[in-house]
């Protein structure tokens, strides 16, 4: 069983860059389709990335199309989410995510796993 854990999250200002990641256990890491969710006060959780097992299969939300960038490196275990030109409406607890049947668990907004999430505060 794999289990997830963000980190990287902080207190930005908006333009400012920031990069997440979300460290995997277990040695089967690359057959788990890895996202991004993230969950604004007073908001639901929102998809946001996803990346596929090798990493050759990427999809991003919308609204963080042209500003945030998912990979992953699977010899450390490890999925990143790249986030650039942060605005204030960028402010949640962004979540990690895992699952074992591909991309479209995640995409579907129903993955096996999740992680705790870590919080990003982009000020004005």
């Amino acid at each position: 069983q794999v289990q997830l854990e963000e980190s990287g999250g902080g207190l930005v200002q908006a333009g400012d860059s920031l990069r997440l990641s979300c460290a995997a256990s277990g040695r089967t890491f690359s057959n788990y389709a890895m996202g991004w969710f993230r969950q604004a006060p007073t908001k639901e959780r929102e998809f946001v990335a996803v990346i596929g097992g090798t990493g050759g299969t990427t999809y991003n939300a919308g609204s963080v199309k042209g500003r945030f960038t998912i990979s992953r490196d699977n010899a450390k275990n490890t999925v990143y989410l790249q986030m650039n030109s942060l605005k204030p409406e960028d402010t949640a607890i962004y979540y990690c995510a895992a699952d074992p049947r591909g991309t479209w668990g995640v995409l579907r907004g129903e993955p096996s796993l999740w992680g705790k999430g870590t919080l990003v505060t982009v000020s004005s």
